[in-house]
């Protein structure tokens, strides 16, 4: 066995017995317990130097250079193939993570992150804090609607500001002030 093919052995026995740990570990569910060794990112960037990445990376790097030499390709062509597998295989696995950790953001809506938001009457509110009508309001990113009560009645189409969280999906809104006009 060549010196390099003994560098594709180990590159691809390497990674391949990483890949192989992190997969066991997962399983067993000691991966979100501080032995997950593919979570060294931040935010959502694309993480080349997780351990994933890497172990993928080295993996395919090691499997084609192999393959490449065993088909008859020269060292040069071995090298270029096998670097080439290797970075698109890191590519993969760490676009895939990127992914993976975007669906694990929690969707939830906060209401009491409504306090202080623009919205408008849907349904009017008859007023006096009795019965709710409903307003339409963007709250984290998406379009909501909520019961909403008020002290004085708002008809459909009111711009309102919500004042308070009184139920679990019913908040309090006032109406808006009109705009004041700074022309002279």
């Amino acid at each position: 066995m060549s010196r390099l093919n003994t560098v594709y052995y180990v590159c691809a026995l390497a990674g391949g017995a990483l890949l192989v740990l992190q997969f066991l570990l997962g399983l067993l569910g000691l991966e979100h317990h501080g032995f997950d060794l593919g979570h060294l990112h931040a935010a959502d960037t694309l993480n080349l130097l997780s351990v994933r990445a890497l172990a993928a990376g080295l993996a395919f790097f090691g499997l084609l250079g192999m393959l490449t030499q065993a088909w008859g390709g020269g060292a040069g062509l071995a090298l270029v193939a096998a670097a080439a597998a290797g970075t698109a295989s890191a590519l993969a696995v760490a676009a895939a993570q990127r992914q993976l950790r975007r669906l694990e953001r929690d969707g939830t809506v906060r209401l009491e992150r409504a306090v202080g938001e623009a919205a408008t009457v849907y349904l009017s509110i008859p007023g006096g804090m009795a019965r709710p009508g409903k307003v339409h309001l963007a709250l984290q990113g998406r379009t909501v609607e909520l019961q909403a009560v008020s002290l004085h009645p708002l008809s459909t189409g009111a711009d309102v500001v919500v004042v308070d969280v009184v139920g679990p999906d019913t908040v309090e809104v006032t109406s808006l002030p009109p705009e004041t006009s700074t022309e002279s």
